[in-house]
């Protein structure tokens, strides 16, 4: 029996998914198969306690049976627009914690930048919203300058987050209407996610 990627992944590719080679002395990663390349990181993501070190926002997902075979994740990604684009499981679906074809989607990374919650650092307060001298700031990074954005200071968390809300979701609809998104199912998702 074939070992088994990551503990739960069969490679059934038939040819091969890595080229190594001998350089200065050393084994060296030269080539992998994009499909594949992809496949292996969305397993490490889900089954990798590495991986949860890092990124514990990770803990608790999972791959569904049917992607579990590399076979069936390639085929659904080679009808995918994937060149040059990031994995997402939970654009299209917020919250979800299993990667598979129904909540799956490619998106740039400047979609995925945006649409990032940063749980792992965010703090004690809302996302967008933090203490500074005594009042709650509201930020929002813009995907088009890559700058933050001061939206004013607030008497409550409350106030700063509705702040935040508001200029994420002028943001999300210039995103949903840029070059960046080239998916209806993405832009859609990006007009009404911070509703």
């Amino acid at each position: 029996m074939t070992k088994l990627v990551k503990g739960v992944g069969i490679n059934d590719a038939g040819y091969k998914v890595s080229l190594y080679e001998q350089i200065d002395g050393k084994k060296t990663l030269v080539w992998r198969c994009p499909y594949y390349s992809r496949w292996l990181r969305m397993l490490e993501r889900c089954y990798y306690e590495k991986v949860h070190e890092r990124q514990p926002t990770y803990t608790g997902c999972s791959v569904c049976e049917e992607w579990l075979t590399f076979s069936n994740f390639k085929r659904w990604m080679q009808s995918q627009d994937w060149e040059g684009k990031q994995l997402d499981k939970d654009l299209l679906v917020i919250g979800n914690k299993e990667y598979g074809p129904d909540a799956c989607v490619f998106v740039t990374s400047v979609v995925n930048s945006f649409t990032s919650d940063s749980g792992n650092n965010r703090g004690d307060y809302p996302i967008g919203v933090t203490l500074e001298r005594g009042k709650f700031k509201a930020q929002c990074r813009n995907p088009f300058t890559n700058k933050t954005e001061n939206l004013g200071r607030f008497d409550c968390p409350d106030q700063a987050h509705l702040a935040w809300k508001i200029r994420k979701h002028e943001l999300a609809c210039q995103l949903a209407d840029s070059e960046y998104v080239t998916d209806e199912r993405v832009a859609q998702a990006l007009r009404t996610r911070y509703l």
